[in-house]
């Protein structure tokens, strides 16, 4: 080719533009080492890149490869530094993954130009809890063009979130960092359905009306790759309006592509049938659950509240979500009761009751309406009230009602008082108490009384005792707590009484926050049913849509003992329902074998009911799961919770209820309550009863299969 033609060539090619010149990677720390040239002090950084996550610290995810840095080495109390060596600015981007603590200059990333800090950025952990997934970063150095500069990065603090994960460190044309993208929906579907990512980066979503922001939340966003599991936000208010849905996403994300409008619920056909969903468990059908709320029986509808993530798989964003059920046992879902007034202002803990006086003149005696009391954790204690049998709630107007250092406000009304309570966790001088407030019409509060010793979530109900009378008293007033521990006493609607300052207890395990039903219906002629379901803290089920469940429902009695009244927790009959068939599987009646004895096999949720008398210890083996009666210390135990129990004359009875994430054991007609986290062994379907010795007698063993309350 002549020169000439060489050059007419040459002025024909367009020049290379910015975006389609190649990437230029600075670090990606894939080797054993920490590449040449970069230097660490201290001992935060290690002697070379993580392969990950590091002892005693939550999984680390974000980074691309094998390696990344991450200044955890030794823990969060290590410090230190690591400098790059010196690089030449020539691309309009430096972009970068990033991770770990939110705090400036401590834990952070710096541009060095002759020695000074033009740029940094830290990571996004300011405050307990977080995730240490790294998402990217960018910096605009296009003004730092042909400069020289060093990368630092820095590890100076100490004590949580006290360290900085980086990886992947390029210049680039094309900037990564999440930015702000709208879309302007016309709503005409009752959901918005969203992918979600569990382990992904947590993405803010606002929702709208005109400038005014209506919903907002956080959501792990599955932006690139395919979801976990889908979650849906119900838009029916808003029907007929213009919504406009902001995020920050990744530059490459479209929010078109991650917005699904529809009638449906996703995946509505497959929610309740899922292979580890629990079959007589309350779980949500998507999301995080932890503390029942609100519990209240009307109009033949047993209420169940309860505190509620829609859009993740751990704690956040909480709402009130709310069920239904005609039985206890069967449940259907009705969506969010209570929103979030805004961010940072959530729906915590409270409870409901069934105003039948009219007392607060938002219903009629005919048409009574229920009335709520919640925290605001903006605000304080907040009242709300539905005239449409809990499915739409509107806010009392001179919200906060009650305003303090607490939490988890409990309404009754004290009949011989006439006016109704509420008690309320409280913290003053740094002590922590069960305060008391009165109102006769549920609008304005007055404090009277509060009693030491009592953390959140307080209960309080009055039981009449079985059996014979205590000091000439028929009934005694319960006041109970999170941790499933009570005192007995005499409660005037002012100021609680206890009988004796030692608490009692009869729930062990994975039992928290339980409250118990306003309003129960009698049974029979007897007095009117207290209900209890507890939230199982704790049983999880991973890599599904939904995570942690409730108790079983149980009734509460009061019977008298030597060592006075104390209460009993009976799983409530409705469960009887759920037996496949009316005769158990293979009973047995007055056995003694030697070694182990198969009760049932091929089972997944079942029943049992076993009487075992000449007890000398003994083992059951429940799908590979063992619970163990030790008769020397008179404890029953299974995977890590142990309880004390007796026999009586030499015989032990047991209710075991098992479902696909957890055990629950009820001795001698309720005397002790244990709940245990347990997921079964797939492969073993077999539940075995193994003695300590060979003279240990089964008086009886009936097993009853259990099917699923969701209907299929």
């Amino acid at each position: 080719m002549t020169r000439l033609a060489t050059l007419l060539l040459l002025l024909a090619t367009p020049p290379l533009a910015a975006a389609d010149r190649a990437d230029v990677l600075v670090a990606d720390f894939e080797g054993d080492t920490y590449a040449d040239g970069w230097k660490p002090t201290g001992t935060a950084f290690g002697k070379g890149p993580a392969r990950g996550t590091l002892p005693n610290q939550m999984a680390v995810t974000g980074f691309l490869g094998k390696g990344l840095v991450n200044s955890f080495a030794g823990g969060d109390d290590s410090t230190g530094t690591l400098t790059s060596p010196e690089i030449t600015i020539d691309r309009k981007y430096i972009n970068f993954l990033i991770g770990g603590g939110k705090h400036p200059g401590k834990t952070c990333i710096n541009l060095l130009v002759d020695g000074k800090a033009v740029r940094t950025a830290t990571g996004p952990n300011g405050q307990a809890g977080g995730s240490e997934h790294l998402d990217w970063h960018t910096w605009d150095v296009s003004d730092l063009a042909g400069k020289k500069a060093v990368i630092e990065i820095v590890d100076e603090q100490k004590g949580g979130w006290g360290h900085i994960n980086i990886d992947h460190i390029v210049q680039s044309d094309a900037k990564k960092q999440a930015e702000l993208k709208s879309q302007v929906l016309e709503i005409g579907e009752s959901y918005l359905h969203f992918p979600v990512k569990t382990g992904a980066p947590m993405r803010r979503v606002k929702f709208l009306v005109g400038q005014d922001v209506v919903r907002e939340f956080d959501i792990e966003l599955a932006t690139h790759g395919q979801a976990s599991f889908w979650a849906a936000s119900d838009v029916t208010a808003f029907k007929g309006k213009k919504l406009t849905v902001e995020v920050m996403l990744p530059a490459d994300a479209k929010l078109a592509d991650l917005i699904v409008a529809s009638d449906k619920w996703p995946a509505a056909d497959k929610v309740y049938q899922e292979k580890h969903r629990p079959l007589f468990h309350f779980t949500s059908r998507v999301g995080w659950l932890n503390d029942p709320n609100g519990l209240v029986f009307a109009d033949g509808e047993w209420h169940l509240f309860y505190q509620h993530n829609p859009f993740g798989r751990e704690w956040g964003n909480m709402h009130w979500g709310h069920a239904v059920s005609k039985d206890l046992v069967r449940w259907k879902e009705e969506g969010i009761a209570l929103y979030p007034k805004k961010y940072d202002d959530f729906a915590f803990s409270g409870s409901a009751v069934l105003d039948k006086n009219n007392t607060s003149g938002w219903g009629t005696k005919e048409k009574p309406v229920l009335v709520l009391a919640y925290t605001s954790t903006g605000r304080g204690e907040c009242i709300a009230y539905s005239t449409d049998r809990g499915r739409t709630w509107k806010e009392h107007d001179k919200n906060p009602v009650v305003k303090h250092a607490g939490r988890d406000p409990k309404l009754i009304w004290h009949e011989k008082a006439k006016h109704w309570v509420m008690a309320v966790y409280d913290e003053t001088d740094k002590k922590q108490w069960i305060a008391f407030y009165t109102s006769p019409d549920l609008k304005e509060w007055t404090f009277t009384s509060r009693i030491e010793g009592f953390f959140e979530c307080p209960d309080l109900f009055e039981l009449p005792v079985g059996g014979k009378e205590v000091a000439g008293a028929t009934s005694r007033w319960v006041l109970y707590a999170a941790d499933g521990k009570y005192l007995l006493g005499d409660f005037d609607g002012k100021e609680f009484k206890p009988d004796f300052k030692e608490k009692k207890q009869f729930w062990y395990g994975r039992f928290y926050a339980a409250q118990t039903f306003d309003n129960g219906p009698a049974t029979g002629e007897g007095p009117p049913r207290r209900v209890q379901i507890g939230w199982a803290q704790g049983v999880t089920f991973p890599g599904t849509a939904f995570n942690q469940q409730m108790t079983v429902p149980v009734e509460l009695r009061l019977v008298s003992t030597r060592n006075g009244p104390s209460l009993r927790a009976r799983p409530v009959q409705e469960l009887e329902s759920l037996r496949d068939t009316d005769k158990p599987i293979a009973p047995i009646k007055d056995v003694t074998r030697k070694g182990a004895t198969t009760l049932a096999d091929d089972l997944d949720a079942f029943e049992l009911l076993l009487t075992t008398s000449s007890v000398r210890g003994f083992t059951l083996d429940i799908r590979g799961t063992k619970l163990v009666f030790d008769t020397d210390k008179k404890t029953l135990t299974c995977n890590g919770v142990t309880a004390s129990v007796s026999p009586r004359a030499g015989t032990l009875s047991l209710r075991v209820f098992v479902d696909r994430g957890s055990i629950e054991v009820f001795t001698n007609d309720g005397v002790t309550a244990m709940s245990i986290a347990a997921i079964p062994d797939e492969k073993n379907t077999k539940l075995q009863f193994i003695p300590v010795t060979d003279d240990t007698t089964i008086d009886s063993a009936q097993v009853y299969r259990l099917k699923s309350a969701w209907g299929k």
